[in-house]
């Protein structure tokens, strides 16, 4: 029998977002494997580069399987098998992938790691396509995308932590100082504890009473519903169609910011491989920083002290990270405190959304075009930080660009949804292209993040053009009460 409940039941809950924690581990982790990759097959920064391409591909072909084999059974996979145990499949598909590090660092073999690579993110496909419905399920609708952020905040504690924990278990050290190079052969440890994890996870899963069947009335899950227009495709819906496009290019240029992170720190700033993961730690950090403010929402607390923790919430997520890294013994000089005076153009860029996603989403494109501006024509630590602070205006893109696109889908919404999980290649195509540009005799990787600004002016114009096309069908977000970002 479908459930859904309009408490959330937070052990539960939390179990479900053990699969985020991964995701986001193994992601940021991936900007750690390109440095030692590189060096030790002696590779172009673009071929270096195809460990996220791989990566974030997986996503489009995994979903594309889905897509097959429901149409196949004819009947939706996780409608067939639950959601629940849609997770557990993803899992155990992603233990595969995490074996065959140990024959790649064996072998010195970058084909085999890409294979692995691959095969974790179709695992992850599966993974996303069951948990993000499931995170707006278990609880109060009005809220569910409260419980996303939250759930993206978690998420982005595993991108913080997870290239200071590979870094140490490559390396041995994240400190400064220490200089220690990598032998391939060290990758696999990490990778194999990695897959142990998944499978315990997925017994974890199997017996929790996190919910396998949901409710799918697409009703729930519409923003206006009463705007709704009812159409034979759902690429007849512009507001997808230019959502699509967006949720590529959002991802893109989130990835490629971080990947390329290593490359711009040895060539700028003299920092060794060995002794990158701190910042590219810091810009993982800062999405957890804005994640965790947009999931003040969810907390059931009086009003007064949500404001307060709207506040609050980005400096205790920056002392996770501090703490975090002072616990890996990282280099924690007075550079990285001064991170904190960039935080509250992320707090004032929230406040002026006063909620609205597409206002939202235009604050934070403008804010990330302006930061890649200064990082592009200033040097030293302070181009780092502007380069880093992209994070912080990614944070709460996701569920901005997500909300436009699905809005007034109707029973059209989870295959929008879909076919939007699907435009995470984003990730690996504009990496790539990046990491051409950024080569020697290109543009060089200062001048390379001149594709990021491209991406964020592309956001920008979605952000105007999907509130003028909803509006033609009588979904005005300011006129709603909204539940916040993720």
């Amino acid at each position: 029998m479908p459930e859904n409940t309009s408490k959330t039941k937070l052990s539960t809950f939390f179990i479900l977002t053990i699969v985020f924690f991964f995701w986001g581990f193994v992601a940021a982790s991936n900007d750690i494997l390109i440095p030692v990759f590189k060096d030790a097959l002696h590779m172009q920064q673009w071929q270096s580069q195809m460990i996220s391409f791989c990566f974030y591909v997986a996503y489009t072909v995994g979903s594309l399987i889905y897509i097959a084999i429901s149409r196949a059974m004819g009947q939706d996979i996780l409608n067939r098998i639950g959601y629940k145990n849609g997770i557990v499949v993803g899992l155990l598909i992603s233990t595969v992938g995490a074996i065959l590090f140990y024959p790649a660092a064996q072998t010195a073999s970058f084909a085999i790691l890409l294979t692995g690579l691959f095969i974790i993110g179709i695992g992850y496909s599966l993974q996303q396509t069951a948990a993000n419905p499931l995170a707006i399920a278990m609880g109060d609708p009005k809220t569910g995308a409260q419980r996303l952020s939250m759930a993206g905040g978690i998420n982005n504690f595993g991108t913080t932590i997870g290239p200071i924990l590979v870094s140490f278990a490559i390396f041995g050290t994240v400190r400064a100082g220490e200089h220690h190079e990598a032998s391939i052969s060290a990758v696999k440890f990490p990778y194999l504890i990695m897959g142990a994890a998944f499978v315990l996870v997925a017994l974890i899963f199997f017996v929790s009473k996190i919910p396998n069947k949901i409710l799918t009335d697409p009703g729930a899950l519409e923003t206006g519903a009463g705007g709704v227009v009812h159409r034979k495709s759902v690429f007849n819906y512009t507001q997808l169609t230019l959502g699509m496009i967006a949720i590529f290019i959002y991802v893109g240029v989130e990835v490629s910011t971080a990947s390329n992170l290593p490359l711009f720190l040895k060539t700028n700033l003299h920092i060794d491989k060995d002794h990158s993961a701190p910042y590219v730690s810091l810009f993982w950090a800062s999405l957890m920083i804005g994640r965790w403010t947009g999931s003040v929402g969810a907390f059931n607390i009086a009003s007064g002290w949500k404001k307060v923790l709207r506040f609050l919430m980005p400096y205790i997520a920056f002392g996770v990270f501090l703490l975090v890294n002072m616990i890996a013994k990282s280099d924690l000089n007075a550079p990285f405190f001064w991170y904190a005076l960039v935080i509250p153009a992320m707090i004032i860029g929230e406040l002026l959304s006063r909620g609205n996603p597409a206002r939202q989403l235009l604050i934070f494109a403008c804010m990330g075009i302006t930061a890649l501006f200064i990082g592009i024509f200033s040097s030293g630590v302070v181009s780092a930080f502007a380069f880093i602070s992209v994070g912080l205006f990614c944070s709460t893109l996701w569920p901005c660009i997500f909300t436009l696109a699905v809005s007034g889908l109707g029973k059209h919404t989870s295959e929008g949804s879909n076919f939007l999980i699907m435009m995470i290649m984003g990730g690996g195509f504009i990496s790539v292209f990046q990491g051409y540009l950024a080569g020697d005799g290109v543009l060089g990787v200062q001048m390379s993040y001149i594709v990021g600004v491209a991406c964020f002016a592309y956001l920008a114009f979605y952000a105007v053009r999907a509130t003028t096309i909803l509006r033609k069908q009588g979904i005005d977000f300011d006129k709603m009460e909204m539940a916040g970002g993720h």
